[in-house]
């Protein structure tokens, strides 16, 4: 499957803050190889909190905390950070990259830890410039915020039903 760079001239603002279908289509980004193992990279990651940090885990207290938890952060936390930070981002500097990320990606990864350390303790407030850094690639692999949404469910979901496990 081949995947177009990011377009340096935006066509609309949808694109623009990648509401739009993904470069692989609606649902043949699921197939992708780099989003299959972004997905099984998860697993390892929930066992190993489960295993350090136990019982400190905090489950979302409630069906609507848990909707929160899984779906409705995800999906305005990648509009606001992959669609419309990186997206300008991305307009700013086109494709230019430092190693493997577009600088795009990575100013992006900073502000999105830099919210965290708001809600969270230091080391927690950390641990998402990975996922963060994944969740940008997807985006700007496939110019659409669709993917990196999704993948930032999963791992909230994951995160959710360590958690659940842990306290049952």
């Amino acid at each position: 499957m081949s995947h177009r760079p990011y377009r340096t001239r935006v066509a609309n603002l949808s694109q623009e803050i990648g509401l739009t279908r993904p470069d692989a289509g609606w649902w043949a980004w699921l197939r992708d190889l780099q989003f299959v193992a972004a997905v099984l990279a998860a697993a390892p990651v929930w066992l190993a909190l489960g295993l350090t940090v136990g019982d400190r885990m905090q489950v979302p207290a409630g069906l609507s905390a848990t909707f929160s938890f899984v779906l409705a952060r995800p999906i305005a936390e990648e509009f606001v950070f992959r669609g419309v930070l990186q997206g300008q981002l991305l307009r700013w500097s086109a494709s230019r990259t430092m190693g493997p990320f577009t600088i795009a990606n990575l100013g992006t990864t900073a502000g999105f830890v830099f919210l965290h350390f708001a809600a969270q303790p230091p080391a927690w407030a950390l641990s998402v410039a990975v996922p963060s850094l994944v969740f940008g690639h997807m985006r700007d692999r496939f110019g659409s915020v669709l993917p990196a949404m999704i993948l930032h469910a999963i791992y909230n979901a994951g995160f959710a039903l360590t958690a659940w496990w842990l306290h049952r």
